[in-house]
């Protein structure tokens, strides 16, 4: 067991492909690979990075775009990203890692499952994008041909003073309708760097369009048989709705689900020592998965065992699995 201070773990920082990487380190045993969502950085992990240190080796990066890392015109599509972790986890010296995703860092987190298994143990999915369409009108908004321009007058010193203001006070009014709105306060203060706005819009059109979200994992959910999946999220979250747990609870039967009340798009600050306690346990509680080719060539070659409702292309997006009913319709299981 490592030895935790009480302080922040300090950036560092590496150059891969030419490009500035920011991430931290922390703890040491098993490797948890921490992924944030669209605009955010490594901080949005700060409650939990602690506690997680006192039994594992910590990794949370700034995802290229973001945060301290380089914001280049580059690759910012869920499998540049992948690739981008494979590299940088490789110059760090480390060869397989259980992946922590939330929201759009969890389709990262799924995307480098599926390209690299080989080096995947685990992979925990909290509030994530990629499991169904629905998204919130303001991550569909990036997608519009004024949006770059619009939040650039948005991002005028008192303009922006007020808006952000505003948000973070209805974010301390104790509704699930204001609940996210002081963690959206602080991606809108990102936004004041044009390069951050550019990064965060390539992001978005690459897995979001109008109607909603275009990536998704449900036509290869069936690959998670080969390794241990856990999925977060909170019931009251107005970014992501909670029912996508329910979808992944039918595309991949043996995930372990975790619903936690009160809380909304970010579970993991909202309630941390739970967050923890539920990573913790699916940790211990479940065998790092070992990769073989003949299993996943025989994974592949079957496909899945029940159809998935896809979209054609220049179609409206469907929901990939009938929607349970009922306040029981999700609950926890234990994953392989």
């Amino acid at each position: 067991m490592g030895t935790i201070s009480s302080a922040p773990p300090e950036v560092r920082y590496v150059e891969v492909h030419g490009h500035r990487r920011a991430y931290v380190v922390a703890g040491e045993g098993p490797v948890l690979l921490l992924l944030h969502g669209l605009g955010c950085d490594h901080t949005t992990w700060a409650p939990v990075v602690q506690a997680l240190a006192r039994t594992h080796t910590v990794i949370a990066p700034d995802l290229l775009g973001h945060g301290a890392s380089a914001k280049p015109r580059a690759d910012y599509s869920v499998g540049g990203y992948a690739n981008g972790m494979r590299d940088l986890l490789t110059v760090l010296g480390v060869d397989k890692v259980t992946v922590v995703g939330h929201s759009f860092g969890g389709g990262v987190a799924m995307q480098f499952a599926y390209q690299f298994p080989e080096r995947t143990e685990r992979l925990v999915l909290v509030a994530s994008g990629g499991l169904g369409p629905e998204v919130t009108p303001f991550i569909r908004a990036i997608t519009t041909p004024g949006f770059h321009q619009a939040v650039g007058a948005l991002m005028l010193p008192g303009v922006r003073h007020a808006v952000v203001g505003s948000l973070r006070a209805l974010g301390q009014v104790p509704t699930s309708h204001t609940r996210d709105l002081a963690e959206i306060a602080e991606i809108l203060e990102t936004f004041r760097d044009p390069r951050a706005r550019a990064a965060v819009r390539h992001v978005v059109r690459h897995v979001v369009d109008w109607h909603g979200q275009v990536v998704t994992m449900a036509d290869r959910a069936y690959l998670t048989e080969a390794m241990p999946m856990l999925v977060v999220w909170g019931t009251e979250d107005r970014v992501i709705p909670a029912s996508h747990a329910a979808n992944a609870a039918v595309l991949a039967p043996r995930a372990r689900i975790e619903l936690v009340p009160d809380a909304g798009h970010f579970p993991h600050k909202n309630h941390p020592e739970r967050f923890v306690a539920i990573l913790e346990d699916f940790v211990a509680t479940t065998r790092p998965a070992t990769y073989s080719r003949a299993r996943w060539r025989r994974y592949l070659t079957q496909g899945p065992a029940a159809s998935v409702a896809q979209a054609e292309a220049g179609s409206r997006p469907v929901r990939p699995t009938p929607l349970p009913r009922g306040p029981r319709a999700v609950t926890s299981g234990r994953g392989a």
